[in-house]
Parts: structure tokens; C-alpha cells; sequence
């Protein structure tokens, strides 16, 4: 049977953390080379420098909390994208080793039939990594072209509010500003994209894992072989693949701990920022569509984080119930013994955390869009009684 590449799956996203120099060649992590040299530019130029003037800004324009709140729900997702670089640098190596488990012979399909379980799965990643790109697209897209579309740039207004060294309301500047925030935000929006949908992809394949170990031990005996050693040689390598289906887990989740973390709790803010946001400019406008797009892609962020930190759950919970289908009662009671402690052990199913506080699950999902309406409805108040 030809080897399943389960990195086939996530290839353009890998093609764009090496663009965005977050994906050195091969399985090495970073070396003193020309790629280091061009991740040390692009991110500090466009992920830094970008995050660094908006900051900036924020403290000239402190007093006033219509132009904070215009300001906040932009500016601090992205410079969540700055964690997030940080942390893709500093786990190179784990991540690595991470894609060469993944490939090993332990995790692949045994079979035609195993690849159609998995493949659901799969694809379902792939649909809401597409449907994730195109809301924020078309989020940059109306950010980019605002100050075009309303012809704010005669008045040399850019797509960002932010602070520089130089007036940038004079040409040429103001041009060569304007192309930098572009370019910014595309390389921002890019980058924190893939690290999302990386991590989704990280729980995708923890949760494929489950469901073709499942297969395996429900098919754990075959109609022509009833020994009792050949069945326990294939319930040994079941366990095998449980220990490496958690340690992958583990591994996966301390690399995203923190990102996930703070991501909740600023998606929160942000759709609920942005939903106020949206009362209070023109319907139908260009700002109305980035704004409209802008929550859709946040709110896509947390769902895919969730749903597929739920998968993981429900079909770690599985397990036992596939191990009880796997007609052992005939075997030998060794077998019967070792049975019964690996289905003791695996009553626990795996759950995929920020921190051990929130578990990635569709109730968590909920939760955070509840604590949106909230923020959204405490600005609403405070803003109607002005």
C-alpha cells in the first residue's frame, strides 16, 4: 500500500509560514543562513514594525475612547500575532518532530478503508480553511480600499490609524505609507492564518489518529486466525498507538497552550467591539463589509480552534467501546487481563486545553460568543447614554 502523506493536506499552509519565514527547509529548525536573515526582516518589518506604530498611536489618541475602540479591535489581533510568531520560533524544533510522527508508520491508514474514515475529516479542515481565507480577505480587501472607495484619500487618510516618525500626509511619503500598510496587514493577516489553521490541523490529525485506532482494535481478531498471541501482538501495537497518539496530543498542546488562551479571551472582545462597531457606521458601506467580514473571519478563528479540540474528545471517548467490540471474550485470559487494563485506562478521554482553565470544545465556543454579546451590549449601553 503506497504511504498516506498526511502533510498533503496542510501544504499551502506550510508554503506560507515558509514565505512568511516561520517554516525553515526540511526538518531543521533556524540556522544562521539567508532564510533566518529574511524571517528576521519580514516579520520585525511587517509583524512588529506594523504592530509597533499602532501602539504608538494608542497613546496620542488615549483621551479619545471612540477613536480607542475604532483603534483596539484591529490593533490587538494583531499584535496577538507577534505570541504567535514567537511561539512558532521557539517550538521549530517540536513542530518538526511533530510532522515527522505524523508521517511514521505507526500513524498511518492500514487500509482503503481507514483512508475513507479519515478523509471526512480531512476535507472538513480543508473547507473551513478556505471559508476562514475568504472572510478575511475580504476584510483586507475593504480595509486596503476605504480611503478610495469614500475618497478619504484626497484628504492623504490611510486604511490604519497610526503614529510615525515622519509626516505621512506629504508625498511622497504618504504613498510609500500607504503600500506598507498593505503590505503589513497581508503579511499579518497571512501569517496569523496559517498558525490557526495549523493548529486546527494539529487537533484534526490527533482526532483522525483515534478514529483509525478504533478501526483497529474493533478489527483486532480475523475470521481466520483465532490464536490468542497473534491477537494480543495486535492489542500490544494498539496500546503502542495510544501512548503515541497522547504524547503527539501533549506535544501539540504545549506548543498552542498560550495562543489559544489569549486568543479567547481577545476574540471575545474583538466580535463584540466589532458588533458595536457596526451600529455605528452606514449600512452597505465599505467600512460596514470589513467590519461585517472582519467579525465573520474571528468568529470562524474560535470555531475551528473548538470544533476540532472537540473532535478530539468525542473520539478519544470511543475508545473503549471499539476495544469492547473487538470479540476477545474467546481468548486466553492473559489476553482478557490486558484487555480489560487498557480499557480501564483509556475510560479518560483526551481533551485539548489552553492552560488546563478552557477546553477546546463547542461549549467553549458558545461561551465565548456569549461573552461578546456582553461586551457588545455594556459599549451599546454606555454609548446611548451620551
Amino acid at each position: 500500500m503506497t504511504k498516506f502523506d498526511w502533510k498533503l493536506t496542510i501544504r499551502s499552509n506550510i508554503l506560507k509560514l515558509k514565505i512568511a519565514g516561520l517554516w525553515p527547509e526540511g526538518n531543521d529548525t533556524y540556522k544562521f543562513d539567508l532564510y533566518a536573515l529574511w524571517a528576521i526582516i519580514s516579520i520585525g518589518l511587517f509583524v512588529y514594525g506594523h504592530n509597533f506604530f499602532q501602539a504608538i498611536n494608542i497613546v496620542f489618541i488615549f483621551p479619545d475612547l471612540q477613536a480607542i475602540v475604532a483603534t483596539t479591535f484591529v490593533t490587538i489581533p494583531a499584535m496577538l500575532t507577534i505570541l504567535k510568531t514567537y511561539y512558532v520560533i521557539q517550538n521549530m524544533g517540536l513542530l518538526k518532530q511533530l510532522m515527522i510522527t505524523l508521517n511514521s508508520d505507526l500513524f498511518q491508514p492500514k487500509n482503503a478503508r481507514q483512508i475513507n474514515l479519515v478523509t471526512p475529516s480531512l476535507r472538513f479542515w480543508t473547507i473551513n480553511n478556505a471559508l476562514y481565507w475568504i472572510m478575511a480577505s475580504g476584510a483586507i480587501f475593504f480595509w486596503t480600499t476605504f480611503p478610495i472607495l469614500d475618497k478619504s484619500v484626497k484628504e492623504h487618510r490611510l486604511p490604519f490609524l497610526a503614529w510615525y516618525p515622519f509626516n505621512e500626509k506629504k508625498s511622497p511619503f504618504y504613498e510609500i505609507t500607504y503600500v506598507y500598510q498593505i503590505v503589513s496587514i497581508s503579511f499579518i493577516a497571512m501569517t496569523t492564518l496559517s498558525i490557526d489553521t495549523l493548529i486546527a490541523a494539529l487537533n484534526m490529525y490527533i482526532a483522525a489518529q483515534f478514529d483509525i485506532l478504533c478501526d483497529d482494535l474493533r478489527n483486532l481478531r480475523n475470521v481466520t486466525d483465532a490464536l490468542s498471541a497473534d491477537f494480543n501482538v495486535r492489542l500490544i501495537n494498539c496500546v503502542n498507538h495510544h501512548k503515541e497518539i497522547l504524547r503527539f496530543a501533549e506535544d501539540s498542546n504545549k506548543f498552542f497552550n498560550w495562543i489559544v488562551f489569549l486568543q479567547f479571551f481577545i476574540s471575545a472582545i474583538s466580535i463584540g467591539i466589532t458588533m458595536f462597531q457596526l451600529t455605528m457606521v452606514d449600512p452597505l458601506s465599505s467600512e460596514f463589509f470589513s467590519l461585517l467580514s472582519f467579525g465573520l473571519a474571528i468568529t470562524v478563528e474560535i470555531f475551528i480552534y473548538c470544533w476540532f479540540g472537540n473532535e478530539v474528545e468525542i473520539k478519544s471517548s470511543r475508545i473503549p467501546y471499539a476495544a469492547f467490540e473487538s470479540d476477545w471474550v474467546e481468548m486466553s485470559i492473559d489476553v482478557k487481563k490486558n484487555m480489560l487494563f487498557f480499557i480501564m485506562r483509556c475510560q479518560r478521554p483526551c481533551k485539548m486545553s489552553a492552560l488546563n482553565l478552557f477546553y477546546l470544545s463547542l461549549e467553549t465556543f458558545m461561551t465565548i460568543l456569549r461573552t461578546a454579546w456582553s461586551y457588545f451590549a455594556l459599549l451599546h449601553q454606555v454609548s446611548s447614554r451620551k
